[in-house]
């Protein structure tokens, strides 16, 4: 998180107009009459200033939030709108999620917040009562409302908070918005219906049927409503819903999925084409659906695929000094450049290449809450008494449980996800459970645990539903080492393709790049720091091969275990892991447009020369990439070796 606190997240309240002038901080630049560019960043600055400990974020939060508070209409209404009919809920619930991370965070500010919050819910009250204002449209209002309808769940989960830790005399009224919103907001339950839901590239589909689904179907809707059904449960108390988010995760990665944990959809979901894109706003968003999903429902699925999308859809996406951003990544993306008419449903020319702003703004503003949010849900609490380390990664978590104030402090140390072993050091004042979730990737017969370095290595036996594997700490100190074993695997896609994953990881073609940048397009001269550029990347090595899968094996090298691993460690040749093949090239090259087609059919990928080894670097790593390979049959004596 370092990396993001010296780059792009960390300094673009600094130059960058939607955030610096925003209408939310008295300025005037904002790309949407929605007002949403400011909270997006403001509900990503919060756990990145505050994970880090960074003085000098902090102190721009806390000026910012008093500016916020400051400025809080008399009726209690937040935001820069002034004309009440295009007062819309919708840009505040980021805003809302950032309060809530804030008032934990800074408890000095806590009721400065929660009042606040109170003041605009007595407002909100007031308006959902007469004819749902701010939420449903009706004529003469000056808002578009899908967005907040579509994404209704995530005020609900900050309304949630406040009625459960400072109702303040107000938990009806807090309720009642809460049941108001849901009596209104798009039912994404009907749409994770087995007949409802469409399982194909929605191009095959009347387009009358899609723009009616529209909601449903955009991208990053998509990936927030994942976590709907299970918000609003707690409203409803309906079990079904729980159920419905299972369904929505299943049908949404099945038919539009990709191999490293992001949904495709550029603009709207597209299927499962590697041609076809995915948006980083819908990666981050995603992410944190499936932590939400994990923590309501303990389906240890959830924490996998999010745990996917954490170690390979979003590094893929971010320059490894986290300067530059794509807005959308293709499954096999051999080049980024500006592309020739593009494969997408709505996006620019410049949508798959690196830098600040190369397609709609919103995902400059929004990218960063993903990995801040994800680190900040590492640890969770199981009842009074336990704690979990749900996410893997390195991470530390000091709290106090409850009922007896036992005191627990753990550093966990690791080089995960590039390496397999998770080390833990422990204090606590009193005996307490502690479980470690183990991914389902792990082969079971090569993991253990060893306490305290006693060289004796306990067998993990983790539970079929949540995957956490629980072990009683005692009081005191203690150190706690975890190993998960792990072979390489094979997912099956499309066309006779293969993605290949090892542990946490999936892996690519290694591609060289030739890079080449500017500055951005948008700010010219010296407007725009000198780190941020523009980035064109075209391929050096030969991209269009089919490997031989039988002859991929694991690598790793020797700093796998080293105490600091290189920073970045997504650099292009930075992870101590690699994958090597025995591959050929084969007819296969960039359209007229300059991305590269569907690979092709079995009968058609007969090698164009002589096999060579290859190798497979983590998805992360590699800007340019091809994840779903086509396979040949190299071993001796076979049709596929090469033809004249």
């Amino acid at each position: 998180m370092q990396l993001m606190a010296d780059g792009l997240p960390g300094h673009m309240h600094e130059f960058y107009r939607l955030v610096k002038d925003a209408p939310w901080m008295g300025g005037d630049a904002e790309y949407s009459p929605l007002n949403e560019a400011y909270t997006y960043y403001f509900d990503g600055l919060v756990p990145l200033a505050y994970g880090l400990d960074d003085e000098r974020l902090i102190q721009h939060l806390l000026k910012s939030l008093i500016w916020l508070l400051d400025h809080q209409h008399r009726d209690g209404w937040l935001g820069p709108e002034t004309d009440v009919r295009r007062r819309n809920f919708w840009g505040r619930y980021p805003l809302f999620l950032g309060f809530v991370q804030l008032a934990e965070a800074e408890p000095g500010f806590t009721s400065a917040i929660v009042k606040a919050m109170h003041r605009f819910v007595n407002l909100m009250h007031e308006m959902l009562v007469d004819g749902h204002q701010g939420y449903v449209w009706k004529p003469g209002d000056l808002f578009d409302e899908q967005w907040g309808r579509s994404r209704a769940a995530d005020m609900i989960i900050a309304l949630q908070w406040l009625y459960d830790h400072h109702p303040r005399e107000n938990a009806d009224k807090i309720h009642d918005c809460m049941v108001l919103m849901y009596e209104m907001a798009y039912d994404w339950s009907y749409w994770f219906r087995d007949d409802v839901f469409l399982k194909d590239d929605l191009d095959k589909f009347p387009v009358d049927l899609t723009n009616s689904l529209f909601p449903y179907v955009h991208g990053v809707n998509a990936g927030q409503g994942l976590k709907s059904p299970a918000v609003m449960q707690r409203i409803t108390h309906d079990q079904t819903l729980a159920n419905s988010s299972r369904n929505g995760v299943k049908f949404t990665f099945d038919h539009h999925g990709n191999p490293f944990g992001a949904i495709i959809g550029d603009e709207r979901e597209a299927g499962a084409s590697p041609v076809r894109g995915t948006e980083l706003c819908s990666v981050v968003e995603t992410m944190y659906s499936l932590n939400y999903l994990y923590q309501a429902l303990g389906d240890s699925e959830f924490a996998d695929r999010a745990e996917l999308a954490a170690h390979n859809a979003m590094p893929t996406m971010i320059m490894p000094r986290w300067w530059a951003h794509q807005y959308i990544a293709q499954t096999n993306q051999p080049a980024s450049k500006q592309l020739n008419r593009p494969p997408f449903w709505n996006v620019g020319p410049w949508g798959q290449t690196f830098g600040l702003e190369p397609n709609y703004p919103c995902c400059a503003v929004r990218f960063s809450t993903g990995l801040p949010k994800y680190i900040s849900a590492s640890f969770v609490r199981d009842g009074h008494d336990g704690l979990v380390h749900s996410l893997l990664g390195p991470a530390e978590v000091r709290t106090t449980l409850l009922p007896d104030s036992n005191k627990v402090h753990i550093r966990c140390s690791t080089n995960y996800p590039f390496a397999n072993l998770v080390e833990y050091s422990i204090r606590a004042s009193r005996p307490f459970r502690f479980s470690i979730r183990v991914p389902a990737w792990a082969n079971l017969t090569q993991s253990g645990m060893e306490f305290n370095h006693d060289d004796t290595q306990l067998p993990l036996h983790p539970d079929s539903h949540t995957g956490l594997h629980t072990v009683t700490i005692p009081a005191g100190r203690t150190t706690l080492e975890i190993w998960f074993g792990a072979d390489i695997r094979i997912q099956h896609r499309a066309n006779d393709t293969i993605a290949v994953h090892h542990g946490a990881l999936v892996y690519s073609l290694a591609i060289n790049g030739q890079y080449y940048s500017r500055p951005p397009g948008r700010y010219p001269g010296g407007q725009a720091p000198p780190q941020s550029r523009d980035w064109t990347i075209l391929p050096a090595s030969p991209w269009n091969v089919a490997i031989d899968p039988s002859t991929l094996k694991f690598h790793q090298y020797d700093n796998r275990y080293d105490d600091e691993l290189p920073n970045p460690i997504w650099d292009e040749h930075a992870p101590p892991v690699s994958i090597s093949a025995l591959a050929c090239q084969i007819d296969w090259t960039l359209t007229d447009g300059g991305w590269a087609p569907e690979p092709p059919r079995k009968g058609a990928r007969n090698c164009t020369g002589p096999a060579f080894p290859v190798e497979l670097r983590p998805v992360g790593s590699a800007k340019l990439h091809v994840v779903e390979l086509p396979t040949v049959d190299l071993s001796p004596g076979s049709v596929h070796l090469w033809q004249e």
